[in-house]
């Protein structure tokens, strides 16, 4: 059986009932497709690396647990304030912050998150992140100003959501 592969990941086999026509020319009358989910990079193309991020929710639930929640990233491309907005997850407090924030211009102080493992994949702490958590302990970021990896950097970080409600 032949089998024709394109770079987008589709792949044609299970070629039957090819007619030739007068000419020479073939024509295929059916075939089947699969498309493949792992994809190889090309040859000299190397994938970015990758930041793995594990959420934990401020309160245990009934069980005793603490909510978690999964994301990754490219290295260096986003800030944490996006991933977890990209991936749905809980970033505010309270309803009041959630509408009476500054949308990411890290003027209001209200996007606190607690770096329990993984602060050295990201950045600094920015003026901003000085100006608003002076107080706080050096783990406690503001995700509007947290840029996730430095684009060749790859690992895990593992964040805490609204340490203040921590009891």
């Amino acid at each position: 059986m032949a089998s024709l592969g394109f770079s987008l990941g589709f792949s044609f086999s299970g070629v039957q009932n090819r007619q030739v026509s007068a000419n020479g020319r073939a024509r295929v009358i059916s075939c089947s497709s699969s498309s493949s989910s792992s994809q190889a990079s090309p040859p000299g193309i190397s994938t970015p690396p990758e930041i793995e991020l594990e959420f934990f929710g401020p309160k245990p639930e009934s069980d005793g647990s603490y909510p978690r929640d999964k994301a990754k990233a490219v290295s260096g491309e986003k800030l944490l304030r996006s991933i977890m907005q990209d991936n749905k997850i809980e970033l505010y407090a309270t309803y009041v912050r959630k509408v009476m924030n500054c949308g990411g211009g890290g003027s209001c102080g209200t996007c606190i998150v607690e770096i329990l493992d993984g602060r050295e994949l990201l950045n600094e702490r920015t003026d901003t992140e000085n100006k608003y958590l002076k107080k706080k302990p050096e783990s406690w970021r503001l995700a509007c100003q947290t840029i996730v990896g430095n684009k060749e950097n790859s690992g895990k970080v593992v964040v805490q959501r609204i340490p203040q409600w921590k009891k």
